[in-house]
C-alpha cells in the first residue's frame, strides 16, 4: 500500500527531483516506511510506501531488469502468485513482491494485463524507449487516481494535495462539482472540485507518449449476466464460498490483518469468513455512540464473543469529533460530506495503533440490496400502477404545515421525498433522487441563482452518466445496483474509507469488492437479494450458519453518528458559528439567510436538515483550510 505521485511535462522541460519529493511528502501518512524516486528528464514520479508485502524486496520504484520499464503502485494484488504462475520463466523474478508481479505482467502482456489483476491498484509505468505513460486503475475504484493535463504535459496523484504542489498548474473551483457536492454530498466521479482535475475512472488506463493527446481505455466493465438455472440453496451455498475465498485471499499478508467491526450483517459475515478461513483470533474495532439509538456495539460484541476476537471499543462524542473535524475535512483536499467519514476516521486511528491492515464489509449492501432505497425502487416498480393514487397522499402530507410534533415534521418530509423518488421514470433516475441530501424544494431556497441554474434534472443525469451503458440490466431494481456500483461507490464509499484509513496509514481491505465477487453478484437473481422487503436475503441465509439469529434480524446501520441530535446541542453552535464567520458565505454558493433559517428549523424540531447542515459545516471548512494549506504545500515544495 503505498501513495504515488508523478509528473509528465513532456516537450523537453525537465522536472525537478525536489518537486517530486515534495509530492510525495505531501503523501507521507499513505506510507511512512519507505520512499522512492526515479527522474528521467521531462518525467518523474515517486512513491511512500506501506510495508504489507515483502517487506525488505517491495522498495518502489521499481525498474525491468532492462531498466525499460518502471512502476509505482498503490494498493494490493491479490491473485499475484497465480499471475507469477501464468508468467512462468518469462521473466526473471527477483523478489517475492506483488509490485515485480505487476511490473512481470505488464512487461509480458503489455495492457492486457490489467484485466488479469484481482485485487485495488493504481499504477504508473513509465517506458524509457518509448516515452511513454501508462497509468490504471482497479475496476471498482478502490484505490484513487488524479489526474491533471494542463501546458501540454499530465500530472497524477493519489490525493489532490500533490497536484497543488506543482507550478503553472492552474486549480480553479468548479461550480458544477459544487453543485454535485451540495446535492450528494461529495463530488462524483470522474469531476474533482477543480475544472482542471479529473479521476481516472475505475477499471480504465490511460496512455500518453511524448507527442499527441492522451487515450483513455477500459479493460472491464461491470455487467449483468444470464442467472444459471440453480434452485435457492446452491446459490446460498455459492455465496458462502464466495465469501470465504475472497476473504482468504484478502488476508494475505506480511504482517497481522484485522477487522472493522460495525455490528451489521456485512462486517459480520467478513469476520466469520476471517475465522472460518483459519485465521482467529483477531482484532476488531468498533466505535460506539453510549445512550443513542443507533449504537451497535452491543451487537459488535456478540459477533467479537462468538469468534473469540479481541474487542477493542472507542466511544465517540460530539466533543470529540468538534475538536479534530477540522483535521478530519483536511483528509480530503475537497468538500466531503458524508457523515460516517467521522467514525471511520477514528476507528482507523484506533487501529492503527495496533495493526497495519484491516478488513471492512463496504459494498455488501450495494451488491445485494442493503439499503432502503433498494427496498423503495422495487416496491415502486412492482405497484407502479397504484403510484397515481399515492402521490396525492404525499402531496398531501409534505403540504402539511409545520408543527410541534418532531414525528409529524419528519413524516412530512418524508412524504416529500417519496414524492419526489416516485417520480423517477426508472432505477437510474431513482438513484439519482434517493442520494441527494435534501429534497429539491430545500436546495431551491439556499441555492443561488448560480447553482439553481446549473443543476440537472434527473433525466438529464441519467444521459449524462448512463445513456452509452450497455450493463444488461433486467429490470429497475438492476439500473439501481449498477448505479450504485458504478457512481456512489468510487465518488463516495471507497473515497471515505481510503482517506479515512489512509491518513492513519492504515489499509483498509473490502472483500465484497473483489471484481470477482461483484461479477457473480451481478448475475445472482434480484429476488434472492430482495425478497418481501429483506434486504441481502442471500446473504443472511449464507450466514446462518455463522452469525446469532437476532444479528441476522438487524436492521441496516453501519458506522453512522447521531448527527441530527449534535446539532441541537453545542455542536450546533459550532457548526452555526464556523458558517456565519466563515469566508465561504461569500463565495456565491449558498443564500445566506435561507442557511440561517434552516439551524433555526433544525434545532427547533421542524425539520431535520441534519445532512445538508453537515454539508455546509464541510464546506466552510474546506473553503478556509484549502486557501491555507495551498500557501503551505507550494511554500514546501519551493
Amino acid at each position: 500500500m503505498c501513495g504515488i505521485a508523478g509528473w509528465y511535462r513532456r516537450h523537453g522541460r525537465p522536472v525537478q527531483e525536489r518537486l517530486i519529493e515534495a509530492q510525495c511528502d505531501s503523501i507521507r501518512h499513505r506510507g511512512p516506511d519507505d520512499s522512492g524516486v526515479v527522474i528521467d528528464g521531462d518525467f518523474g514520479f515517486g512513491m511512500r510506501r506501506l510495508s504489507i508485502l515483502d517487506i525488505e524486496g517491495g522498495h518502489q520504484p521499481m525498474s525491468s531488469p532492462d531498466g525499460r520499464l518502471t512502476l509505482v503502485f498503490n494498493g494490493e494484488v491479490y491473485n499475484h502468485l497465480k499471475v507469477r504462475d501464468e508468467i512462468g520463466a518469462r521473466y526473471p523474478f527477483a523478489t517475492h513482491s506483488d509490485t515485480e508481479t505487476i511490473l512481470a505482467a505488464f512487461a509480458t502482456w503489455g495492457n492486457d494485463a490489467w484485466a488479469r489483476l484481482e485485487g485495488m491498484f493504481a499504477v504508473a509505468v513509465w517506458d524509457r524507449k518509448d516515452r511513454t505513460l501508462t497509468l490504471a486503475r482497479d475496476p471498482i475504484g478502490i484505490k484513487p487516481l488524479y489526474v491533471s493535463e494542463q501546458g501540454g504535459g499530465l500530472s497524477f496523484g493519489s490525493e489532490l494535495k500533490t497536484l497543488q504542489l506543482l507550478p503553472d498548474q492552474e486549480l480553479t473551483i468548479d461550480d458544477r462539482a459544487v453543485d454535485d457536492y451540495f446535492t450528494y454530498g461529495h463530488v462524483r466521479r470522474p469531476r474533482s472540485i477543480y475544472r482542471e482535475v479529473r479521476t481516472l475512472d475505475p477499471g480504465c488506463y490511460l496512455t500518453l507518449g511524448p507527442d499527441g493527446p492522451s487515450s483513455t481505455h477500459r479493460f472491464w466493465r461491470a455487467e449483468f449476466r444470464e442467472a444459471p438455472q440453480q434452485d435457492d440453496a446452491e446459490w446460498i451455498e455459492q455465496m458462502r464460498w464466495m465469501l470465504l475465498s475472497t476473504t482468504a485471499a484478502h488476508m494475505r499478508a506480511d504482517v497481522p490483518v484485522a477487522a472493522f467491526l460495525s455490528g451489521g450483517i456485512d462486517s459480520s459475515c467478513v469476520l466469520a469468513a476471517m475465522f472460518e478461513a483459519g485465521h482467529s483470533p483477531v482484532q476488531a474495532f468498533t466505535i460506539s455512540h453510549p445512550g443513542h439509538s443507533i449504537d451497535e456495539a452491543k451487537a459488535a460484541r456478540t459477533i467479537a464473543l462468538k469468534f473469540g476476537c479481541e474487542h477493542i471499543v472507542m466511544p465517540l462524542s460530539d466533543e470529540d469529533t468538534t475538536s479534530v473535524l477540522p483535521t478530519i475535512a483536511a483528509c480530503y483536499d475537497e468538500p466531503f460530506a458524508d457523515m460516517a467519514a467521522i467514525p471511520t476516521w477514528f476507528v482507523s486511528k484506533l487501529a492503527a495503533e495496533r495493526v497495519k491492515v484491516v478488513l471492512c464489509g463496504e459494498g455488501g449492501d450495494e451488491l445485494f440490496c442493503g439499503y432502503k432505497r433498494h427496498r423503495n425502487a422495487e416496491a415502486i416498480a412492482r405497484h407502479r400502477r397504484l403510484m397515481g393514487g399515492a402521490r396525492p397522499l404525499a402531496s398531501f402530507l409534505a403540504a402539511l404545515p409545520t408543527t410541534a410534533s418532531v414525528r409529524v415534521n419528519r413524516l412530512r418530509q418524508y412524504a416529500e421525498r417519496f414524492k419526489e423518488f416516485a417520480a423517477g421514470n426508472d432505477g437510474y433516475q431513482q438513484f439519482f433522487l434517493a442520494t441527494q441530501i435534501g429534497s429539491s424544494s430545500v436546495r431551491d431556497r439556499i441555492f443561488s441563482p448560480t447553482l439553481n441554474q446549473l443543476h440537472p434534472g434527473p433525466a438529464e443525469l441519467e444521459s449524462i452518466y448512463f445513456s452509452n451503458v450497455e450493463a444488461g440490466a433486467r429490470s429497475s431494481l438492476d439500473q439501481f445496483v449498477y448505479a450504485d456500483l458504478t457512481l456512489n461507490l468510487p465518488s463516495d464509499m471507497l473515497t471515505r474509507l481510503d482517506r479515512a484509513s489512509m491518513a492513519h496509514s492504515l489499509e483498509a481491505r473490502v472483500p465484497f469488492l473483489s471484481h470477482k465477487m461483484v461479477e457473480w453478484a451481478l448475475s445472482v437473481p434480484n429476488e434472492l437479494k430482495l425478497r418481501r422487503r429483506t434486504g441481502k436475503y442471500i446473504l443472511r441465509q449464507a450466514a446462518q450458519a455463522w452469525l446469532p439469529p437476532e444479528i441476522l434480524k438487524l436492521p441496516k446501520q453501519g458506522f453512522q453518528i447521531p448527527m441530527a441530535s449534535w446539532l441541537r446541542g453545542p455542536f450546533g453552535d459550532f457548526a452555526f458559528s464556523t458558517w456565519r464567520d466563515s469566508g465561504a458565505q461569500s463565495a456565491g454558493y449558498l443564500e445566506r439567510d435561507e442557511v440561517d433559517r434552516l439551524f433555526n428549523e433544525h434545532r427547533a424540531g421542524a425539520a431535520d436538515h441534519s445532512r445538508l447542515l453537515y454539508a455546509v459545516l464541510m464546506f466552510c471548512m474546506w473553503w478556509e483550510g484549502s486557501r491555507v494549506r495551498k500557501t503551505s504545500l507550494r511554500s514546501h515544495a519551493a
